[in-house]
């Protein structure tokens, strides 16, 4: 009589209970991921916590550990509010199901071959660990331990900010500032809305950035996608959000947000998901907020790839650094550069545009080209550069 033998894969992460992880329980989950997936995850600190808590970030890529040319940067950053508490958990089950999921299911495999994701569950854990469960409305928690709003901590250019940056806000700004991301997301609690740039408005009275129809398609990928934030859910604070979406002054104006500082300063496009009406929701809705995400945190990840990337080279193929990729008609206020392997990524909608390519020195080429679907790295070769 044969023997058979039966191979049971199992995965490689202890269950992740649908409840609420305090800090010394994260840290455990995002090492034991570290440990048990070394080949597609890399774990780092950006900083430290007024208390002395690290700013935890896990990536997951190829390339976990450093940057590959030609590979897009995307972001989360949750629990930047410590008592707007789901996004947390929801950011610590989109870990387990992107690294459970790898060579398992061809969507996860291609956007894990393609991107590397940084996701860091909270950015703010002093004030989680002062939050209380069920406070729907409190602000209890919601501050860092010197009693600051992060999200009202960054530089802004519309207006001058005196607040005293704190140190999870330098610890971010640092982050930021590498210029190496693309996309971005955080995560929040309080509505059901997704919100985009600006959040204050210039001199003229304008909140619009010059890539709206970006940032509102990116807005309506993660509504659209989402169970139900598309559906117009009004919340106890009666606001109405047409289509599940708002720009962000147009909803209430808010001064050193977060998601303002990387479209300007670090040239990544981010945007605000509130995603529900409590801030502080009970553990046993953990699992339908989980339900409620899953397609849109995927699928908003998947944006990051739209538009064109490329190079900038000289007649050496060396790459140059800090040369000026912009679109006519879309000057940023701090214009968009390619980084030190010559590198440059664009978001941008299916259409015909100009880019406009120049140096310090003022030599400027323009080319004209069109986005229809995805395609691969371009390289420019501006044979006059030195």
């Amino acid at each position: 009589m044969g023997i058979l033998s039966l191979l049971l894969l199992l995965p490689l992460v202890s269950s992740l209970d649908f409840r609420y992880h305090h800090t010394k329980e994260l840290e455990a989950f995002l090492k034991e991921v570290q440990k048990n997936y070394p080949a597609i995850t890399h774990l780092y600190s950006i900083g430290k916590s007024v208390q002395g808590r690290d700013l935890w970030v896990l990536a997951l890529g190829r390339s976990p550990t450093q940057h590959k040319i030609g590979i897009p940067e995307f972001k989360y950053v949750g629990n930047m509010h410590g008592n707007e508490a789901i996004g947390r958990e929801l950011l610590l089950h989109l870990i387990k199901y992107l690294v459970e999921s790898d060579q398992h299911d061809p969507i996860i495999t291609k956007l894990i071959n393609n991107t590397r994701i940084h996701i860091m569950p909270s950015m703010n854990p002093d004030g989680f660990e002062a939050s209380v469960m069920l406070q729907c409305a409190s602000t209890i928690g919601r501050y860092n331990a010197n009693r600051k709003d992060l999200n009202r901590n960054f530089p802004d250019h519309f207006t001058t900010n005196n607040q005293i940056i704190q140190p999870e806000t330098k610890a971010v700004m640092k982050w930021i500032n590498t210029g190496m991301f693309v996309l971005s997301a955080n995560l929040h609690g309080g509505a059901l809305v997704a919100s985009y740039p600006f959040d204050n408005v210039d001199a003229n009275g304008v909140s619009k950035t010059v890539d709206d129809d970006v940032f509102v398609h990116l807005a309506s990928t993660y509504a659209n996608n989402h169970r139900t934030m598309h559906k117009e859910i009004v919340c106890d604070d009666m606001n109405y959000f047409k289509d599940g979406i708002t720009n962000g002054y147009h909803w209430y104006i808010v001064k050193g947000s977060m998601q303002d500082y990387n479209y300007v300063w670090g040239q990544c496009f981010d945007i605000t998901l509130e995603l529900s009406c409590c801030h502080y929701p009970s553990e046993d809705k953990i699992q339908d907020f989980w339900d409620d995400n899953k397609i849109a945190l995927i699928e908003y990840i998947k944006q990051i790839h739209l538009g064109v990337k490329g190079r900038v080279l000289n007649q050496k193929n060396q790459p140059i650094a800090n040369v000026i990729v912009e679109v006519q008609g879309r000057m940023h206020i701090c214009p968009y550069v390619t980084n030190k392997n010559g590198e440059y990524y664009l978001l941008l909608l299916p259409g015909v545009y100009i880019l406009n390519v120049s140096t310090i020195t003022l030599i400027q080429h323009t080319f004209v080209f069109c986005i229809l679907c995805p395609r691969p790295l371009k390289c420019i070769n501006l044979r006059d550069l030195k």
